[in-house]
């Protein structure tokens, strides 16, 4: 799915300056242990499902149609695992945000992994020792995920 248009109505005003955004990260695991991750367009880097909230949307309602909108997979929220302050990041047409990110565990439910937009170039089931190079935040997100007991981590 390309920029929200909230997101595009906001850049119009004020270019490339820092936005403050709310943001999601799913981590979702197969019956076989495996995690799903998808091989982002803009960078080519393997990541966890992310994706932005629109306006008024539940985290984890957002969390479930990002899922469905990049992989082409149904999925239930196990447990809530991590709230923090993600960036900023500069994207590569020069915008600036930084995320609020709610990150859930995941369960499959079903439908095949396919790259379903134009954000993905590659769709994947990984097993834990044969993970791509991950990001040092994706890493950690992936570690809460699998440590995950029902209470989220955060920053005290």
């Amino acid at each position: 799915m390309p920029t929200p248009d909230f997101v595009l109505s906001l850049r119009e005003k004020i270019g490339h300056e820092l936005l403050w955004l709310p943001g999601i990260t799913g981590v979702v695991f197969n019956g076989d242990h495996q995690v799903l991750l998808v091989r982002r367009a803009d960078n080519g880097r393997w990541t966890l499902i992310t994706g932005m909230l629109d306006p008024g949307e539940e985290p984890a309602a957002g969390t479930l149609r990002e899922v469905q909108e990049e992989a082409g997979v149904v999925a239930e929220i196990e447990h809530m695992i991590h709230v923090g302050s993600h960036g900023p990041i500069t994207f590569p047409n020069g915008d600036q945000c930084t995320f609020l990110n709610v990150a859930f565990r995941c369960r499959y439910v079903s439908g095949e992994a396919r790259v379903n937009d134009d954000e993905s170039v590659d769709v994947g089931w990984f097993s834990l020792d044969r993970l791509p190079a991950l990001s040092d935040r994706h890493t950690l997100l992936l570690k809460l995920a699998l440590e995950a007991d029902g209470v989220p981590s955060f920053k005290r």
